[in-house]
């Protein structure tokens, strides 16, 4: 009997494990930048310096087949919310902006970097929290 139990019970969860991972999928696979926040900055080659130059810009370098990017963006979408009245938060697609990507050196992604007026005060590689991203924000705007 107490087997039977046992087994049942891991059975219940394994199925558990794989429902929640389907869904994790599907939302990831589902994911869209065209729905990022209006607040939030598309960079390109051609205005990335302009953007950076003064002020805090926190910079979200993303690609559309990075798994972890589209864990990110939703993230950094919340940030521009919260901060877009103190700071640009931006975001560069390293695989139609390469050039500004290989001037930053930029070798994984999501990386995150935060400039000030032109210079790098922080860089993140890796899904970050928003909690971690508001606190650098708000550490570069003092």
């Amino acid at each position: 009997m107490g087997n039977t139990l046992l087994w049942s019970f891991i059975a219940v969860l394994f199925i558990l494990l794989v429902w929640a991972f389907y869904k994790r999928y599907r939302s990831l696979k589902d994911y869209d930048p065209s729905n990022d926040s209006d607040k939030l900055v598309i960079l390109t080659d051609v205005n990335f310096n302009k953007t950076i130059a003064r002020g805090v810009t926190l910079v979200d370098f993303w690609a559309e087949w990075c798994t972890p990017c589209k864990i990110q963006g939703p993230i950094v979408s919340e940030v521009a919310e919260e901060l877009a009245d103190k700071a640009n938060i931006a975001k560069l697609d390293v695989q139609t902006n390469q050039k500004t990507a290989k001037q930053l050196g930029i070798r994984n992604i999501p990386t995150i970097i935060i400039f000030k007026d032109g210079k790098i005060v922080q860089q993140f590689v890796g899904v970050k929290a928003k909690s971690v991203l508001v606190k650098a924000v708000k550490e570069a705007l003092s």
